[in-house]
């Protein structure tokens, strides 16, 4: 392999991970991003034009469509510095011969550190309390322990269950939905295996941890926050459609649930939900972040590596780690779901 061009349409992508693909004989480049912008908001013609002649890309959360594979016949790999790839046509790639890698088990710590920074900012009021000081109002605002409580998680891959090592510490009582169980993990781990109804109606955090698809699309929608207490808290690092923000935003304005750790919005990918995510932001009982949750720069630095090292895997004619491959074009082999 020699002089393989490798476009990385990415900030923070690292010294170490451009010196690695370069130590095997690719020409890494980082494409130019305008000023706040992520490649997910690159056009169609954009991406073509950045991508022309390469044999490797690593993405964000740009949208790979079998339109923009069909139009770069050289790119062999496609490879997401992340675990989500809904944004990705996987079947499409593995129909043209693509591979499509994720960087599995780079960002669990981060996102899972996250999830528990927000619980317990939202707990203890950080963002009120410090608002009333800047305002010359020190008077001390009550808030809740993450101690003791109990926390819903619905997913537990890998994200999901590095949250639950750190909740261990807190001795929080773990939900998770019985149609998402692991028997033998969730014995292993002292997790309750509950109907969602259940865990909607009793726990004091739910923390999301699924992949987007057609079944959790709004999984979180204005009966299931109806059934939630008034006390609890939804905590979203994983993707935007699974909560209808509209009716997030009416739940959290009129009371019926205290408060919400967001670091995604459906508005990442529907425009028409703009408005919303501003309104969302702009709470006092909202935590909100611009899908940063896995963007540490140790976290970075752990998934630019498996990106790199997916990329060449492929281009020196070997395949990446089977937690890594989601679509691989060069065998027909099927491509498989993936939990956050």
């Amino acid at each position: 392999m020699s002089g393989h061009r490798v476009i990385i349409t990415q900030r923070f992508f690292h010294q170490g991970a451009i010196d690695y693909l370069r130590q095997h004989g690719c020409e890494p480049h980082i494409a130019p991003l305008p000023t706040g912008q992520a490649d997910g908001k690159l056009s169609h013609d954009h991406l073509c034009d950045l991508l022309a002649g390469a044999k490797g890309w690593v993405v964000g959360h740009a949208r790979v469509t079998e339109a923009l594979i069909t139009a770069l016949p050289d790119l062999e790999v496609i490879s997401r510095r992340g675990v989500g790839y809904d944004r990705v046509d996987t079947a499409a790639a593995a129909r043209h011969g693509r591979v499509v890698c994720i960087a599995s088990g780079g960002n669990d710590a981060s996102v899972a550190d996250h999830a528990i920074a927000m619980m317990l900012a939202l707990g203890r009021r950080f963002r009120e309390s410090q608002r009333n000081m800047a305002g010359g109002d020190w008077s001390i605002l009550q808030g809740h322990d993450l101690y003791g409580k109990t926390v819903g998680i619905v997913g537990l891959g890998r994200i999901g269950q590095s949250l639950v090592k750190r909740l261990s510490g807190f001795d929080a009582r773990i939900f998770t939905p019985a149609g998402w169980c692991d028997a033998g993990y969730a014995r292993a781990h002292n997790i309750e295996c509950v109907e969602m109804d259940t865990l909607l109606a009793e726990s004091d955090y739910i923390s999301l941890h699924a992949p987007l698809t057609d079944e959790t699309r709004f999984l979180i929608d204005e009966k299931a926050l109806r059934r939630m207490k008034e006390s609890a808290c939804l905590i979203n690092t994983a993707r935007g459609g699974l909560v209808d923000d509209r009716a997030l935003l009416a739940a959290l304005k009129s009371g019926q649930i205290a408060g919400a750790g967001l670091d995604t919005f459906v508005s990442e990918g529907d425009p028409t939900y703009a408005d919303v995510s501003k309104e969302l932001i702009a709470l006092d009982n909202v935590i909100a972040s611009p899908h940063a949750a896995a963007s540490s720069v140790e976290g970075l630095e752990r998934t630019n590596m498996i990106a790199a090292r997916c990329v060449v895997d492929v281009l020196e004619g070997r395949t990446p780690p089977a937690e890594c491959v989601v679509a691989d074009g060069r065998t027909n082999a099927p491509y498989r779901a993936q939990t956050t």
